[in-house]
């Protein structure tokens, strides 16, 4: 007998959730899903990209089941894997955590940045009260976390006593994909092992067929400015260092750029982002998306083509990828955060199981963190469980970072359970991209302003 599963999606409102369902078009028969639901506070918004979504379906033909909750409780009620994608106080909200930390000068972005620390600020609680549910309606279902910043808001569900939480990020898969392209060879040829934090590791090997090409990657200088994710480094660093870099390392690695081109652009990727939005919603609500339904899809992959064009653009002083056309647009295959927890969701289906890389707990992978500290690694996913590949002692200057980011981390967690505005003051005061006290409490007192009773 073959038991039919559910996913449901906890911040369904969100544009990639378009992309989502179209990624699991290919999958959901072989993963035996039947059904997904998908709610989100935002009833208007959700009632577009579900529309969409619908479409999406019915234009491939296929019997996925496709259901828009009212409340938490009826999206998450009999779910087998549920992803958490939650934006709380949605795109705006983004544009005021950035336009505060730059006018400290420091580095706003929403996941390394002080940002990202706003923005857990935010998240952490709202994101309690979902796994509260959860716990009561879907108590062995496995959570798939995307809401970022991911690391530290997994971190903080890991330390609240959720454990069948994992942090998903779609950067280490898109970087393998490139890579994998660049070499011209099959992905399942490939083997990376990466260590480290979300938006705070590195590739250790490069494996093509069991062969270490780690180092012939690193000499060659066409390899590393034709890769989106290492372009903006200087070549001579990542020989330095050893090791292929998360693209986010930009911000710690080469800080007074990154600040530098935010200034010159004038702009910032939030505003840029809530501009695109916001256009395309109004598009799509003007139009009769029923009578049209694949004029609308083609305007929704228009913009969300315009969004990804312009990735980390702004703070890397690059120009736009490329021209953006509307037209006969394709939809994405859903290889982001989709591809990833689908690929989890197949492991632990499977004997012979896959590697990923994802956030779960440390528990001695990497010598000198706690067991309950939260990393990004790769991990060995099966239907034995979640196994993270030894990696044991890092590099003295890997370690330090993991160490004072993680410290941070749990800072923050813990003024967020305590609603202590000195232990936040604190947290910001050791992150490397503040470090100073004076800053850390100009900027938690902004923060508080914004958002009354963040502590």
């Amino acid at each position: 007998m073959v038991i039919r599963m559910k996913i449901a999606v906890i911040g369904g409102a969100g544009v990639r959730t378009v992309i989502f369902i179209n990624g699991l078009l290919g999958r959901y028969k072989s993963l035996n899903i039947d059904k997904v639901t998908l709610y989100d506070i935002d009833r208007e918004k959700l009632g577009i990209i579900g529309r969409l979504c619908k479409y999406v379906i019915e234009r491939g033909k296929k019997d996925l089941r496709l259901e828009l909750a009212d409340t938490a409780e009826e999206a998450i009620t009999g779910a087998d894997y549920i992803v958490t994608t939650l934006r709380v106080g949605q795109d705006h909200s983004r544009v005021i955590d950035e336009e505060i930390a730059l006018k400290e000068g420091v580095i706003g972005q929403e996941t390394t940045g002080a940002g990202g620390f706003s923005m857990a600020a935010r998240t952490i609680p709202v994101l309690m009260e979902y796994c509260e549910l959860i716990k009561k309606y879907a108590p062995t279902a496995w959570i798939f976390n995307f809401t970022n910043p991911s690391g530290l808001v997994t971190q903080a569900l890991r330390s609240a006593g959720y454990d069948r939480i994992i942090g998903i990020c779609d950067a280490p898969s898109s970087m393998k994909f490139r890579i994998a392209n660049y070499l011209k060879v099959p992905e399942k040829d490939l083997y990376m092992e990466f260590f480290g934090l979300n938006h705070l590791s590195w590739v250790r090997s490069v494996q093509l067929q069991g062969k270490e090409i780690l180092g012939e990657l690193l000499g060659n200088d066409d390899f590393l400015k034709s890769i989106q994710e290492f372009e903006a480094f200087d070549p001579e660093l990542l020989r330095f260092l050893g090791y292929l870099p998360n693209e986010y390392l930009y911000y710690y690695y080469h800080r007074e750029e990154a600040l530098d081109h935010i200034f010159r652009a004038g702009t910032t990727r939030g505003k840029t982002i809530e501009e695109v939005n916001t256009r395309m919603m109004k598009e799509l609500k003007e139009m009769d998306m029923d009578a049209d339904p694949e004029g609308a899809l083609q305007t929704f992959l228009y913009y969300m083509r315009l969004r990804e064009s312009s990735y980390m653009s702004i703070e890397t002083g690059g120009r736009e990828k490329e021209e953006v056309k509307r037209g006969n647009l394709p939809i994405p295959d859903g290889m982001g955060y989709a591809g990833v927890m689908l690929d989890c969701i197949e492991g632990l289906q499977s004997k012979e199981g896959k590697y990923l890389v994802l956030s779960v707990e440390n528990n001695g992978c990497i010598e000198g963190l706690e067991d309950k500290d939260v990393i990004e690694v790769t991990c060995k996913v099966s239907e034995a469980g979640i196994q993270p590949v030894p990696i044991g002692k890092v590099p003295e200057h890997c370690y330090l970072l993991i160490r004072t980011i993680k410290l941070y981390e749990k800072l923050t967690v813990q003024a967020v359970m305590t609603k202590s505005g000195e232990t936040a003051i604190w947290a910001l005061t050791l992150h490397p991209l503040v470090n100073s006290y004076s800053i850390a409490k100009n900027l938690v007192s902004k923060y508080e302003a914004a958002y009354p009773g963040l502590f």
